[in-house]
């Protein structure tokens, strides 16, 4: 990851919190839309918590950029756990197609090339 890439993830990201919610949401509808077996897993889940917890994660990764040893135990740590909650390895290729689905939504005219292929790249540090 360069330090553009740092950067426009940091820009773009300010750019969604004020849509936090909305966002969130796009995420999770198109998730659903492109693996339907992916909804099984939010079964019983209060949806409004959950997607405060993705806007946190997203905030935390985004915020730990400057410390990739230090946010990578992190990272590690959330994918044991999703594991335990029966997420697969298959569901991080829909789940990267979503979210870089609903930043494109909500970034508008601010996504740009640039922010596609920092956040593409991002979201391929964090699925590993």
């Amino acid at each position: 990851m360069t330090p553009q890439h740092v950067e426009t993830l940091r820009a773009t990201w300010q750019k969604v919190l004020p849509i936090g919610d909305t966002a969130a949401r796009l995420f999770y509808n198109r998730l659903f839309e492109i693996d339907p077996a992916a909804e099984q897993l939010f079964a019983g889940t209060d949806m409004a918590l959950q997607r405060q917890k993705l806007l946190q994660t997203l905030n935390a990764a985004i915020g730990g950029l400057d410390n990739l040893e230090g946010l990578a135990p992190v990272l590690q740590d959330l994918g044991r756990r999703h594991a335990d909650y029966g997420v697969s390895d298959s569901h991080y290729d829909s789940v990267g197609a979503a979210l870089l689905w609903a930043l494109e939504q909500g970034l508008g005219d601010d996504w740009t090339p640039e922010a596609k292929e920092a956040w593409t790249t991002a979201y391929g540090l964090i699925a590993e």
